[in-house]
């Protein structure tokens, strides 16, 4: 006999609630306290059961909705990489539903989020905007996901998307050595376990040891993407006496606050400091100092990354990595005319 399915009546038993508190912890509805929805939450992964089940036996059988999950939709990199998303999901007909906070990057938020399998076909995770032990229960239940800038957990086969960082990064390098003679290099990390901005600095650790620099400890920062906080390393850095000929800034919003500061301190860019940044974004070209940097196809990540999920949705067979390609921009803050 085929074993029978839990429902949410067998959740609530088991986990000593009324059925009303497990409705809360699936939707999100209303608050409740998080020991109560730890409990609701072990005692479904437990039991395995699918609070989509039901919906999944009307006739529709899907939502027809496609989840995302970001820290935050201000700034240049997010708004190509959503009009890539949306343009795909568009093309399928299914809408699109954002869960935005700035806390998920901090990770101060449970794995409990308002958008997934209880109302959506499937998610979109940007970076670390859901927790590993989330994404592997997810992944467990067969909920279809496709990551964004970031690697399942486990080595599980999950869909991800993302640039070519490394390589992007060690031609911009080698850029500013080998045309310009640059050699005491400052570089600014992104957010905490951003593996964007990890394989940007395996890219700047090569080409130095190629070339056979040392890297300077004085002259690592975090810039955490964010042109304020960029400029705030460099100024300690410059503070304490570390005086850099070249700084790779991370991303172009930070190259866009270090070149500010450098100018406002009497600096001359790129004359005494190079500033080299990342993305390629609409602001690079018009800074004080035009940005040369590395574009990335933001636009194409954000459209291929839908793409793929409708793929898993209509399960058709696609790649498990992507890894776009990036190009080398020059203008003037390398150096270059």
């Amino acid at each position: 006999m085929p074993q029978k399915k839990p429902t949410i009546v067998d959740i609530a038993r088991e986990a000593g609630v009324s059925i009303s508190t497990v409705s809360r912890v699936l939707n999100n509805s209303m608050p409740v306290a998080d020991e109560t929805s730890r409990r609701v939450r072990e005692t479904i992964d437990r039991l395995q059961f699918n609070p989509n089940s039901a919906a999944r036996n009307l006739a529709s059988k899907r939502t027809n909705t496609i989840g995302l999950l970001i820290p935050e939709i201000s700034g240049t990199f997010f708004s190509p990489m959503l009009a890539g998303i949306e343009r795909c999901t568009s093309e399928h007909g299914y809408d699109l539903l954002i869960f935005v906070s700035t806390k998920l990057e901090r990770h101060e938020l449970t794995h409990m989020v308002p958008v997934g399998e209880h109302n959506t076909d499937g998610l979109l995770v940007f970076t670390t905007s859901l927790d590993d032990q989330e994404v592997i229960r997810l992944h467990g239940h067969r909920f279809p996901l496709v990551l964004l800038h970031r690697s399942p957990p486990d080595r599980l086969p999950i869909p991800s998307v993302t640039f070519e960082n490394k390589r992007g990064t060690e031609k911009l390098i080698d850029h500013l050595i080998e045309v310009h003679g640059r050699r005491k290099f400052a570089f600014l990390a992104g957010p905490p376990l951003n593996e964007d901005s990890y394989w940007r600095e395996q890219g700047f650790r090569a080409s130095l040891a190629r070339h056979g620099l040392e890297v300077d400890p004085a002259l690592m920062g975090i810039g955490e993407f964010e042109g304020p906080i960029a400029a705030q390393a460099v100024r300690k850095m410059l503070d304490s006496g570390a005086r850099p000929d070249a700084i790779f800034a991370g991303d172009d919003g930070s190259a866009a606050g270090v070149i500010s500061l450098l100018v406002n301190r009497g600096i001359r860019v790129p004359d005494e400091i190079a500033v080299v940044g990342f993305d390629d974004d609409y602001m690079a070209p018009y800074l004080p100092v035009p940005l040369t940097t590395v574009r990335a196809p933001i636009h194409q990540a954000g459209y291929q990354a839908a793409q793929r999920l409708v793929g898993l949705l209509h399960d058709q067979p696609g790649n498990l990595e992507t890894i776009l390609p990036t190009e080398l921009i020059i203008r003037k803050s390398c150096g270059c005319n």
